[in-house]
């Protein structure tokens, strides 16, 4: 028996590194509010002026305009008639395949960022305990669709021959 060949893996909608960076600055906003207190802190006390305004411009900008492209090249996905492969990670790389047959319900998530750009998150639940939940996150809406709408119709039990519909008596 050979083993298959992994299908070309596609990156995610390049929409995602927006909402990243939406992320980003949402994360942003209490370092900088801590930033504030902090140079106030040192003025009162006759501290230097802006070390920490400057420490904190670093760390926001890292946030917001390096981090979010970074995160968004290390994730990938391909889906199968048969199965869904995601891959992601930088130092522990993770490639995880899903067989359509193993999910048992689907999930499509959009937070506020996601919605303003149209992009999704997919979220499979499979059977059994360790990584029962599997997340595709910066899928254009439509191909999210698409692929939960697939996996839906292998979900669904197929009609038997047997099974009629019982008339009113």
């Amino acid at each position: 028996m050979s083993i298959p060949e992994l299908p070309t893996m596609r990156p995610l909608d390049p929409r995602q590194v927006a909402v990243l960076r939406a992320h980003g600055a949402a994360a942003a906003v209490p370092v900088l509010l801590a930033t504030g207190v902090a140079e106030l802190a040192l003025a009162a006390n006759d501290g230097p002026n802006g070390i920490v305004a400057a420490l904190a411009l670093l760390v926001v900008g890292w946030l917001v305009m390096v981090a979010p492209r970074r995160r968004w090249r290390r994730w990938s996905y391909a889906f199968t008639s048969h199965e869904l492969h995601v891959a992601s990670g930088w130092l522990t790389q993770v490639h995880t395949i899903v067989p359509v047959a193993r999910v048992q319900h689907i999930d499509l998530a959009q937070g506020p960022a996601e919605r303003r750009y149209g992009v999704a998150t997919l979220v499979l639940h499979t059977a059994g305990t360790d990584h029962s939940r599997v997340t595709v996150p910066g899928l254009a809406r439509a191909d999210a669709e698409s692929i939960r709408d697939t996996i839906r119709a292998h979900m669904l039990p197929t009609p038997s021959a047997s099974a009629r519909p019982v008339a009113p008596s």
